[in-house]
């Protein structure tokens, strides 16, 4: 098995050469008019953690490892501040202890063990949060970041209700990989699908493929199994349910911090073989935010309907700069997708957009011939390629006292003009004060009839040394803006301690009241990820 870097994002096989970090420097020197002395990756060998605190019961040890480098990857994420921590072998608080259970026993008794000494218990799904969802706590004797990994397969197929059992640990590529054989898919891909697990999508309900109708996790699940200190919590495999608040609700979106999910029944689909694409261009972002919510307000429910703004088309499409990129694409196994793209494209036009007949791609797999790509040509390739590689081209970027970082959120459509504004300003305005400068960006993930939920990406040139501070500045100003405007704090990244400021903000305090009383009834003693969502 490939084995993860301890600070960038991927494997150690994926982690920038001193060559290419040389390249970055330059481009982003020359960017910037400034001068960047290049840097060399750190090497694996310079970890030297706190030495580990505790000690497994011997009816565990087979199961847990206490080396440095095992526990330097399950102490961070994968965001600006973990990287540059990381990179820096800034490991102040690590896990004593990485457990990887191989079933629902022994993660019943990693519960026992953390619950009766009062270690905190951190479950661990792929380790790419970016909003530290699962950095260890301060104030505990003792530390224990539960793996799943080891849970990794999909249980059972029911063909007939297209559902399956899957294990909570299974990673993105091994579960298409397990379903793909009986030609079956989830078709749930977020961003971070090579490292993220089914037990962490749901955990943090997770935004993936579909830009419109099934967006979130919430939408593919049947039921979920959660081992709990109190025992197990398990809902029935319903297609639909009336009867009262529903118990997978109280799973979705808990962060890990009451139980550890092991199972879910997910529904599933047969693998889509028509597909139709095009990208359209509109003269402003404005116009283009527009022709999105008229498409979605139809409900003929394209998988892809992303906006790119101006800066972003550029930057990921390959375009001149001065327009704004509207990406609709169709997919179905039973099907064929031109007529939706057409109609979809015509709404498109009818609101200012433009596109060529020649730039609509429509593919047909159904005879079982390989796939075409000429949907993936264009704009529309370059920008998925350009999606599909972001995470690891910041990589290259360490250590150069760049500070670059995405938000995203939520809103409703009256609403959204004025939050664009209002985040923006607060961007450009905390670039201009900390960096002297900088870059905002924006585009829609995903869509809703009732509004668009957009991802902001700034960067500007920091000070080595200084990045976190500088980090922290700019994204409390914008968290603080998109509140004030009546966004979400996210829409699809999770909460994590990053940002349980402006949750506790968001969400009504009796509720924070009755997720504590859940909280007590099924984690008394309180070890499970203490600090997200509500005080320890």
């Amino acid at each position: 098995m490939a084995k993860r870097s301890f600070w960038a994002w991927g494997n150690e096989a994926d982690e920038p050469t001193a060559e290419q970090m040389k390249t970055a420097a330059g481009e982003l020197a020359a960017r910037y008019n400034v001068s960047l002395n290049p840097v060399t990756p750190p090497n694996a060998s310079g970890l030297s953690l706190r030495k580990p605190r505790i000690t497994p019961p011997s009816t565990l040890a087979d199961i847990c490892v206490s080396d440095d480098h095992d526990r330097a990857v399950h102490t961070y994420g994968r965001s600006l501040r973990d990287r540059i921590r990381a990179f820096n072998f800034d490991f102040p608080n690590p896990p004593d202890v990485v457990a990887r259970p191989r079933n629902e026993q022994e993660v019943e008794a990693l519960l026992e063990w953390c619950s009766n000494s009062g270690y905190a218990a951190i479950p661990f799904g792929g380790g790419s949060s970016t909003v530290a969802g699962f950095e260890p706590p301060d104030g505990y004797d003792g530390i224990v970041t539960i793996d799943l990994e080891g849970l990794d397969q999909v249980f059972e197929i029911d063909d007939v209700s297209r559902a399956a059992r899957i294990q909570g640990g299974i990673y993105g590529p091994a579960l298409e990989g397990q379903l793909r054989p009986h030609g079956f898919t989830m078709r749930h891909y977020p961003q971070s699908f090579e490292f993220s697990t089914l037990g962490g999508w749901i955990a943090t309900r997770s935004g993936g493929h579909y830009a419109t109708n099934q967006t979130h996790i919430d939408d593919m699940v049947e039921s979920v199994r959660m081992i709990t200190p109190a025992g197990i919590w398990a809902s029935r495999r319903l297609p639909g349910s009336g009867a009262g608040p529903s118990p997978d609700r109280i799973a979705l979106g808990s962060e890990g911090i009451l139980g550890i999910i092991t199972e879910a029944w997910m529904k599933i689909q047969a693998r889509p073989v028509f597909r139709a694409s095009a990208g359209v261009t509109f003269p402003t972002f404005a116009a283009g935010a527009d022709a999105a919510r008229q498409v979605v307000q139809t409900k003929l429910w394209p998988g892809n309907c992303r906006l790119l703004d101006p800066v972003e088309a550029s930057a990921a499409a390959g375009m001149d700069g001065t327009k704004a990129l509207l990406l609709l694409g169709f997919e179905s196994a039973e099907i064929p997708q031109g007529e939706f793209i057409q109609h979809a494209v015509k709404i498109a036009r009818d609101a200012g957009g433009t596109v060529s007949d020649d730039d609509i791609k429509v593919s047909d797999n159904s005879a079982g011939r390989p796939q075409s790509e000429t949907g993936r040509q264009g704009a529309v390739g370059a920008w998925r390629d350009s999606f599909l590689n972001a995470p690891y081209m910041k990589n290259h970027q360490a250590g150069l006292g760049f500070v670059t970082e995405t938000m995203e959120t939520a809103v409703t459509w009256d609403r959204w003009p004025e939050l664009d504004r209002a985040v923006r300003a607060a961007l450009q305005d905390a670039l201009n004060r900390v960096c002297g400068g900088g870059t905002v960006s924006c585009r829609f993930t995903h869509v809703y009839t009732d509004g668009p939920a957009p991802y902001f990406t700034f960067e500007g040139m920091g000070r080595l040394g200084a990045e976190l501070e500088m980090y922290a500045d700019i994204k409390q100003a914008a968290s603080d803006a998109i509140i004030a405007a009546g966004g979400t704090i996210t829409h699809h990244h999770a909460v994590g301690r990053l940002h349980r400021p402006w949750y506790d903000q968001q969400r009504p305090d009796l509720f924070a009241q009755s997720l504590k009383a859940i909280k007590k009834t099924l984690d008394p003693n309180g070890v499970l990820n203490p600090g997200l969502l509500i005080d320890a």
